[in-house]
């Protein structure tokens, strides 16, 4: 980026696409068929406050423009965003609710209605910068997992962008009492050190190029 081979932009934008890409491989109950696996599906994108945010906007925007019925919500001050965060929040141009565990209900429970068997979900909240404590951050999302696990609902799908939320990146410790445990986590450029942790082998990773 110093040399100006790359901007921060475009580097987001080749984030988002590989995060994409991923879920479109893996994605829940996909017969294989055709190239829109996610056409119709509610998705929930959750976008932090920073450039990790910036990514879920990128694939919130990807997503929808294959089809998927994309519910953005938002932590944080969207006037603190860094630039090419915020770039991305307008690029994304459709509504973006509060970060709140009753609007994360509401999307699962509309995910419901339409009969879907998976509620996909993306961790878009803080990457490899979070620090502790995140008990805050998420016991929202926990409110939203016990809701579905009482109410029948369809089962959630959970998809991180570098990190789950609620892990140190680089000791795999856990920065709130119930973190959120991915079903896949997209990373950039190699592995971090938290993706070698035991309790973490096990778990699907992709790492995808940007070009860095």
């Amino acid at each position: 980026m110093a040399d100006g081979l790359v901007t921060g932009a475009e580097l987001m934008a080749r984030a988002g696409a590989g995060v994409v890409s991923a879920m479109l491989d893996r994605w829940p109950g996909w017969d294989g068929l055709g190239d829109r696996p996610c056409e119709g599906q509610v998705v929930l994108v959750l976008c932090g406050p920073g450039n990790n945010g910036g990514d879920g906007y990128m694939i919130a925007r990807r997503l929808a423009e294959l089809g998927a019925e994309c519910h953005v919500l938002a932590l944080g001050d969207p006037d603190r965003l860094p630039p090419d965060a915020a770039r991305a929040r307008d690029l994304w141009q459709g509504s973006v609710q509060e970060f709140a565990a009753n609007h994360m209900i509401a999307v699962a429970d509309l995910a419901a209605g339409t009969g879907q068997t998976s509620l996909i979900v993306v961790d878009a909240l803080f990457g490899i910068g979070q620090r502790a404590p995140l008990d805050s951050v998420t016991k929202e999302v926990g409110a939203m997992l016990d809701h579905i696990a009482v109410s029948g609902g369809p089962a959630p799908w959970i998809v991180s962008v570098d990190v789950p939320t609620g892990y140190d990146a680089d000791t795999g410790v856990a920065l709130a009492e119930r973190p959120v445990e991915a079903d896949l986590t997209v990373t950039f450029h190699e592995a971090k050190p938290i993706h070698g942790m035991p309790q973490f082998l096990e778990k699907d990773l992709v790492i995808h190029d940007i070009g860095l």
